[in-house]
């Protein structure tokens, strides 16, 4: 089986050759670990199993960490699924999902820390907006949003998706205002507003200058579904989250400097494969590595840090309170892979130091 780490093994020097100079050390770093992901370079444990017919010895080495890291993703996927079920609602939910048009795609790529932060705001606060009209909701609502940079053939795509209860908190706080579980805001209203409010930030910076005014009369893409209870909802969004860009089961081959990769077609929903050059491969790969620092998933209204006392009152209102899970999680003993017997720690790997990027 072909992994990204074998692809960076392989052609990662040639492309650090040719663009080091011009690579960010978050992409430098993300090669590098990715590479060193579950090796000896991470440090670990050695332990050995306790069936006197068996004593082998097993080497359990640590994960690197890196959000993009496609072997890491999955641990770091179901951590962020139980710390949210404290701002689960019983209520209907929506997903809903803000992109960067097309025109500002070249510019978000070369200031990706700004874009994406105004991508966020904006659409937040005209989801927010709009949702106070009481022709939809009338009251405030709680957003859980995670940011996502590529279609599945992983060319470039920013994008945001909202999960979303279906309901709101009065402005005197003393109800909560269920929506159509069918319908949460009208769709065309809310992307002119999300286009107004990123143009009027975007317009506070020297970038605006760079844009085709063509960009601000188009009509922006919103989408808006209802995706079920909060549980369904979380769900849906958890691989959002956390996903990279590729995961290692749908690289295929790497043959004569191409990588083939397997993506399905998001207009047939049938598998289709594609053969690029491993260089074009990296490159696309890197592009949705975030900037060092940047917070991909962001809590609006409700749902932010400082509303939570109203999210308790939401909950009150609801008839749900629940008190948060003390208890401690249960951890299973290693098994031996080789007879299921139990193994033992015999001795810790330090992790060696490793050079900057």
């Amino acid at each position: 089986m072909v992994e990204l780490a074998d692809i960076f093994l392989r052609h990662g020097p040639e492309y650090m050759d040719r663009f080091k100079d011009r690579m960010l050390p978050s992409h430098i770093r993300t090669m590098q670990d990715i590479v060193n992901c579950r090796t000896p370079s991470m440090g670990g444990q050695v332990y050995q199993c306790q069936n006197p017919d068996c004593q082998k010895h097993v080497y359990s080495y640590h994960s690197c960490g890196n959000r993009s890291c496609p072997k890491c993703g999955q641990d770091r996927t179901e951590k962020w699924l139980e710390k949210q079920q404290k701002l689960l609602l019983p209520a209907h939910y929506f997903l809903v999902t803000f992109t960067l048009p097309a025109e500002l795609r070249p510019i978000a790529r070369s200031n990706q820390k700004l874009i994406y932060d105004l991508l966020f705001k904006s659409s937040a606060a005209a989801l927010q907006k709009l949702a106070k009209d009481p022709r939809f909701v009338g009251g405030d609502i709680g957003m859980m949003g995670g940011l996502h940079t590529w279609r599945r053939d992983m060319r470039y795509h920013p994008h945001v998706h909202f999960i979303v209860p279906g309901g709101g908190l009065s402005p005197d706080h003393r109800q909560w205002i269920p929506s159509n579980p069918k319908f949460l805001v009208r769709v065309e209203p809310l992307s002119s507003i999300f286009r107004a409010k990123f143009r009027d930030a975007l317009k506070k910076t020297p970038l605006y200058q760079n844009v085709s005014q063509y960009v601000w009369t188009k009509d922006w893409v919103v989408h808006s579904k209802p995706v079920g209870d909060g549980h369904r909802a979380i769900k849906y969004l958890a691989p959002y989250v956390y996903r990279v860009a590729i995961t290692n089961n749908r690289i295929e081959k790497l043959k004569n400097g191409s990588v083939t990769f397997r993506y399905k077609n998001s207009e047939t929903n049938q598998w289709e494969t594609e053969t690029v050059p491993a260089m074009g491969f990296i490159r696309r790969f890197l592009q949705h590595v975030l900037p060092k620092g940047f917070v991909k998933i962001r809590y609006y209204g409700l749902f932010s840090p400082g509303k939570r006392n109203l999210l308790a009152v939401v909950k009150y209102l609801l008839g749900k309170m629940t008190e948060p899970d003390e208890s401690t999680p249960n951890h299973t003993e290693q098994s031996c892979p080789h007879c299921g017997d139990r193994l033992v720690l015999i001795k810790t790997l330090p992790r060696p130091p490793r050079a900057p990027p």
